[in-house]
């Protein structure tokens, strides 16, 4: 199987297993008269590429993992996911009217409820989270450990913090430190907790936790070089979001600072730097390698 084969199998996989997830608990929510509880089933019901579940499965089953449990925790991830998009395209935020190709939850629903929506989806991602861990068996510390990485990626030093540098920054031009301090933080914090989860949940050594923790840090970077890459070459239909919102919010981007043919040139060196990392840890992972290079090659 080809490398892009591959990336496209285990996407499909995590797409078919954390989309019955997703739609299992938009049921729930689905249910509710009330239009929290719609605009709740709405927002999980958005169709993604499903990256992150799809790093949760790679690095589980990289450490011999192979429990149906997984699914459920590689969902949590995702909504947390879903929690961080419904925020980001509030009208106090970047104020955007399309997610992943329909409109936005703030625009079928109001600012008031998606903001509601964004900040519940968090403990409904940290109940999915227990019951994986209670369905896998994983002890206490193990889950303990997955509950911190997921929720330290969502707060103010991983998402929170950076979607706040982020909005600061409009209108300035930064140099690459800054413009990578606000990424790791906003796109790769994410990134990293699901390689890290996937990992902990398989009882991964700390070795191997330390080359995920690398690894996930660079392919979050080079996911947000692509995403600029995309946002400054790519149609609305092509994303699915509004293109050009970058130069449209006056944002400083890798593009902005790289051209991009340069941005490209910065995202395929995180990826082969992220492949690398496993190498030198002694991680052998054809799905991982596969997925980095699909994240600087993707078309959406």
């Amino acid at each position: 199987m080809t490398e892009s084969a591959a990336a496209a199998t285990l996407l499909a996989e995590a797409r078919a297993l954390t989309d019955a997830q997703l739609a299992e608990v938009a049921a729930d929510f689905g249910r509710r008269s009330d239009r929290l509880g719609g605009a709740i089933s709405y927002a999980l019901g958005t169709i993604g590429k499903r990256i992150r579940p799809a790093l949760v499965l790679a690095c589980y089953r990289a450490c011999g993992g192979a429990g149906p449990g997984i699914a459920r925790l590689a969902t949590a991830v995702e909504i947390i996911h879903t929690y961080s998009l419904v925020h980001d395209d509030l009208p106090c935020m970047d104020d955007d009217t399309r997610r992943r190709g329909r409109p936005t939850t703030h625009v079928v629903f109001d600012a008031a409820i998606a903001t509601q929506v964004g900040y519940l989806l968090v403990p409904v991602a940290i109940g999915v989270l227990c019951q994986a861990t209670e369905e896998m068996g994983l002890s206490g510390p193990t889950h303990q450990a997955i509950a911190r990485d997921l929720l330290a990626a969502s707060g103010i030093g991983g998402m929170v913090g950076g979607q706040w540098l982020d909005l600061v920054a409009e209108g300035r031009v930064l140099d690459p430190a800054d413009l990578t301090a606000i990424h790791t933080r906003k796109t790769g914090a994410l990134i990293q907790a699901a390689c890290l989860v996937g990992g902990r949940a398989a009882g991964a050594a700390e070795p191997t936790l330390r080359a995920f923790a690398s690894f996930g840090a660079d392919i979050g970077l080079a996911f947000q070089v692509a995403d600029d890459v995309l946002d400054a070459t790519a149609t609305t239909d092509q994303l699915g979001k509004t293109a050009g919102r970058d130069v449209s919010l006056q944002k400083s981007t890798y593009v902005s600072l790289l051209g991009v043919e340069g941005a490209r040139a910065e995202a395929g060196r995180l990826a082969a730097g992220a492949i690398a990392g496993l190498q030198r840890a002694g991680v052998a992972s054809t799905a991982l390698v596969s997925l980095a290079h699909y994240i600087v090659q993707r078309q959406s």
